[in-house]
């Protein structure tokens, strides 16, 4: 049964006593994935998956309940589809009524991509002519390093319908691949990474000159203690803290005092909205629309609710949100609910992030610059790093995070790096850090390397922090 059928006839199945809405998902992906190591292609693969989820609402005592049920088993009748909504109510009897609830959305006149078009799909052949660079790089690295990593692409298409009449699909790209180097005697290594929509803008030579410096960079080693110091994080760091960061701006919790975005005590305002971070014009965005291979899902369609999102908000048209503007807190992430109980506007959380130095340019207290090179440049005695991994929560009060260096951190001196140093282990804040940082460069697509397996699509800049805190030296390699 094709997916806009299934859809459809979902929503015509009648509903138990009590029903007052429902909402049908139903996702198909098709994913290609590529693999070397030792300098030569190990494996290879394509996979798809299906998943159904409807989601019934309900009226229960005392309110309105929702119910979730979801399947990744191919749904061929109707007896699978009766299935599925009976159990969808019973979980919402079972749940009882919901804080979240609000009507379902109504159709808008952006309904988006053909409702019955073919799902969107890949295959091996997406990586043609990445093969034939890792065929020359291998041929590079001869002897004299050895060449791991893992590319991967997904195509997946989402259509949304409601009993309220909408009908939204869309087909979503989402392509990585992540390079690591390392020395003949495995004793020193680089990584590199590249966001994509389609590969046909991945340069793998290049990403590949880059980890060869570094590693020559590695051939001086200069062993450092733990402290803090002026720290250039690449685009690929920033965008690792900044991803936990917006994963952290839910306005419930912070109107409830339970984040970091939660105003001081004595406050007058519930939250930090409107609380100036930095001089810095930082601005932090996530746009459906912003094109350039950042395009995502520009409505709403969650198969789950929490203080971010909720299942009564599908379908709900998505635009750009600044969750920081021109270095102000501007806005945190509320369902349509939470939106009207605090007397603000509906934000949901992007599958993009975006940070920019904003239209008003270098200020008297900060400046901007170009690449990461140049921001290295002007560094006395400091770090360079390369990426950030295995971050975690330390005080959610506070969101400190803790977590290790990797795959390379390196010296500056007078503006050049000299060699390579120790591994650390970091604790730092991404909300204090945008109140230090000093000096940001130019904007750039990245990717993240902690949090690669969930958001790949981002835009940052290297920034210079003054005080960067390498809490301890990590024996991590």
């Amino acid at each position: 049964m094709r997916a806009p059928e299934l859809v459809e006839r979902a929503l015509a199945v009648p509903g138990a006593n009590g029903t007052v809405g429902r909402v049908v998902l139903v996702a198909e992906s098709s994913e290609a994935v590529l693999r070397w190591a030792n300098n030569t292609m190990t494996t290879n693969g394509h996979s798809t998956a299906l998943s159904v989820s409807v989601i019934s609402l309900l009226e229960v005592p005392g309110g309105t309940a929702a119910g979730v049920v979801s399947s990744s088993a191919q749904v061929a009748g109707i007896e699978e589809i009766e299935a599925l909504i009976a159990a969808a109510e019973d979980a919402a009897r079972q749940a009882g009524p919901a804080r979240d609830v609000a009507p379902l959305p109504g159709p808008d006149s952006e309904q988006g991509q053909s409702w019955d078009d073919e799902p969107g799909g890949t295959g091996i052949g997406v990586f043609g002519a990445l093969a034939g660079q890792l065929g020359e790089a291998f041929g590079r690295a001869a002897g004299a390093r050895v060449l791991y990593g893992f590319a991967s692409h997904e195509v997946a298409t989402t259509w949304l319908g409601t009993s309220t009449g909408v009908r939204r699909r869309w087909t979503q790209p989402t392509g990585s691949i992540e390079l690591n180097a390392k020395t003949a005697d495995l004793a020193r290594s680089a990584w590199g990474g590249r966001s994509t929509a389609d590969f046909t803008d991945v340069d793998l030579l290049a990403l590949d000159d880059e980890l060869v410096t570094r590693l020559g960079w590695g051939a001086r080693r200069v062993d450092q203690p733990a402290g803090r110091y002026p720290t250039v994080l690449p685009p690929s760091a920033m965008a690792d803290l900044l991803t936990f960061l917006c994963w952290s701006m839910a306005g419930r919790s912070a109107q409830e005092g339970r984040s970091a975005f939660s105003a001081p005590s004595g406050a007058t305002e519930a939250t930090r909205v409107g609380e100036r971070l930095t001089s810095l014009p930082l601005t932090l965005t996530s746009d459906p629309h912003a094109g350039h291979g950042l395009t995502t899902m520009p409505f709403l369609a969650s198969a789950y609710s929490s203080d971010e999102v909720s299942v009564f908000d599908n379908g709900a048209p998505l635009g750009r949100v600044d969750w920081i503007e021109d270095g102000t807190v501007s806005a945190l992430a509320y369902p349509r609910a939470a939106a009207a109980e605090f007397g603000t506007r509906f934000a949901a959380p992007g599958d993009n992030l975006l940070l920019t130095g904003g239209p008003a340019g270098p200020t008297t207290t900060g400046s901007t610059a170009g690449s990461t090179a140049e921001l290295v440049a002007g560094v006395q005695h400091g770090l360079l790093l390369t990426c950030l991994w295995y971050i975690r929560v330390v005080d959610p009060a506070t969101l400190l995070l803790t977590g290790l260096t990797r795959d390379g951190v390196y010296l500056i001196e007078r503006g050049e790096v000299v060699g390579e140093v120790n591994n650390f282990r970091f604790n730092e804040s991404p909300l204090d850090l945008l109140r230090r940082v000093s000096v940001v460069g130019a904007p750039q697509r990245t990717l993240p390397r902690e949090f690669k397996d969930w958001f790949t699509r981002a835009v940052m800049p290297p920034a210079l922090v003054p005080d960067f805190n390498m809490s301890s030296v990590s024996q991590a390699s």
